[in-house]
């Protein structure tokens, strides 16, 4: 087996970057993403390597949950999963967190989606509940039809940053 390292950064996502991120979702969501980039209390993450196109997104909300930062909407490249790509993005995500003086960071993972589950369990994160959350997709025509699912909450108390 040969191993390949590639030095990645991460940056703030920029409205430039979206039509690159067509592998992160479907044609709404891309969509979603230029409205997630224009709300005042988002960061919103990519992970690059030198090409500095991006491999992995995704965000923090700071208002969702009063004293919390509620990360959502992480991808990475379905070609990259299992790389540590998606532990480089949410420990950005948690920094950033730490960085407006919050401690804990929350998100949600699909039930039927127990890879990103088992990845935030080993990063430190824990169930504290469950909730039904949908959104909009496109149907086979092209048309939206809401999808529903059942999603576990999790969080994780954060460590201060050392300065």
């Amino acid at each position: 087996m040969t191993t390949i390292r590639v030095p990645l950064h991460v940056r703030d996502l920029t409205p430039a970057d979206v039509s690159a991120c067509t592998w992160s979702g479907g044609r709404r969501h891309v969509e979603q993403l230029h409205t997630q980039l224009a709300r005042a209390h988002v960061d919103y993450l990519a992970v690059c390597p030198p090409s500095d196109s991006p491999v992995a997104i995704g965000a923090v909300d700071y208002t969702a949950k009063p004293g919390a930062g509620l990360l959502f909407q992480l991808a990475v490249m379905p070609a990259l999963q299992s790389c540590g790509i998606g532990t480089i993005l949410i420990h950005a995500a948690e920094d950033r967190i730490r960085r407006r003086s919050l401690s804990i960071a929350e998100l949600s993972v699909e039930h039927d989606n127990p890879r990103a589950q088992a990845l935030y369990e080993r990063l430190g994160y824990r169930a504290y509940g469950t909730e039904r959350d949908g959104w909009h997709e496109d149907g086979p025509d092209g048309t939206a039809v809401w999808y529903e699912t059942d999603c576990t909450l999790m969080r994780r108390e954060l460590a201060s940053m050392v300065v």
